[in-house]
């Protein structure tokens, strides 16, 4: 731990470094827990996983400035107990920036928010919780005054990503469209093929000029949200995907995991369902936190956004299951192949919910 004790120095933070500890089990970036002496507050040591996040200046300049306008917007609310409410990163020594650079990788230090938790359980009370916490995120954010980077370029773009499909079936760089069982693959592009003009449809009212693209989470996972002990949320965390997007992003991203009842790589697609009790939950909870900027447009198209998502991922499983398993990470050959049926059920499932998810949303106030 003598290097992370290093690297925690380079840090303005305040107190003498305890110890040291592993932090949660995140999946993308390195995390730490750093304890301090006295009265000093604890840490958050993370090392940013670049490869995913190229452009680390601009990473942190987005976290920087969605920091700050909340912070703003917490103290013209009169909001009491700021520092819980919203994630502080630590300026450098030197250079004053949020991040540091030690051999080639990339560091932040956040204060430790204790007191707090996150729960991994997808159930309707969480999801409404989760829906007017991510709703309330973009509704403080509808109005930034700054110009925010796309830290994952085109990460929700349904044209590029059926593009990327066009191209690997050109290729077809592992030879699998010419193997046994190619009739169900042939089957699988043709359904996307039906479905490809509608599910573009967001990109389509963009260039229409009818719909914005606004700061959004793009991650928006139950247990990215933060809750004090009394169970009042506190904020919303994990902000390495905050961007421009459409509100789709937001909204359908959630959906397509939490309202599945197996996990998107489970063989059991007959256990494949959309549950339509985790989409009212969560659709009730962000109305309620989008109320004061959300078009009607937006709105009337929530369910549209459901269905998107889990298409949108079928096409990206289907995508790298032609192009050899190159970005995924498998662990049999089929592996994408399974989640691509899974989550073209999830689709369909969707889809024929649409007519019940319209009605739910309409009676919504």
């Amino acid at each position: 731990m003598k290097e992370l004790r290093e690297i925690a120095g380079m840090f303005r933070m305040d107190g003498e470094i305890k110890e040291i500890k592993p932090l949660g089990n995140g999946l993308i970036n390195d995390t730490y827990k750093v304890i301090t002496s006295g009265e000093s507050p604890d840490y958050v040591l993370q090392r940013i996983n670049n490869a995913i996040f190229k452009d680390v200046d601009l990473l942190q300049s987005n976290i920087e400035a969605v920091t700050a306008h909340i912070r703003r917007k917490l103290v013209e609310a009169g909001e009491k107990d700021i520092d819980r409410k919203v994630l502080t990163f630590v300026p450098a020594e030197g250079s004053g920036r949020t991040y540091v650079e030690q051999d080639g990788k990339f560091w932040r230090l956040s204060v430790f928010i204790d007191n707090a938790d996150t729960f991994e359980s997808v159930t309707p009370e969480y999801s409404e919780y989760a829906g007017e916490a991510f709703g309330d995120f973009e509704a403080k954010l509808a109005d930034i005054d700054v110009e925010l980077g796309e830290t994952i370029p085109d990460f929700h773009n349904m044209e590029l990503r059926l593009r990327q499909l066009v191209e690997a079936v050109s290729k077809d760089a592992a030879g699998r469209l010419h193997k046994e069982g190619r009739m169900e693959l042939e089957s699988i592009l043709a359904d996307i093929d039906a479905n490809a003009e509608d599910m573009c449809l967001a990109e389509q009212l963009h260039r229409q000029g009818r719909l914005p693209k606004r700061i959004c989470h793009c991650d928006t996972k139950v247990n990215n949200m933060m809750f004090d002990k009394d169970g009042s949320i506190l904020c919303v965390i994990d902000l390495d995907t905050v961007m421009p997007s459409y509100v789709f992003s937001d909204f359908g991203d959630f959906l397509r995991t939490a309202a599945n009842p197996v996990a998107e790589d489970s063989p059991e697609t007959e256990k494949v369902d959309f549950d339509m009790e985790i989409f009212k939950a969560f659709s009730r909870g962000y109305i309620r936190g989008t109320k004061s900027f959300l078009t009607p447009l937006e709105r009337q198209c929530l369910p549209y956004a459901a269905c998107l998502f889990p298409f949108m991922q079928a096409v990206r499983f289907f995508t790298d299951y032609i192009n050899g398993d190159t970005y995924y990470r498998t662990d049999y050959p089929e592996h994408n192949l399974v989640r691509t049926r899974n989550q073209m059920k999830l689709f369909h499932s969707a889809l024929e919910k649409v007519p019940q998810m319209a009605e739910w949303i309409g009676s919504l106030s």
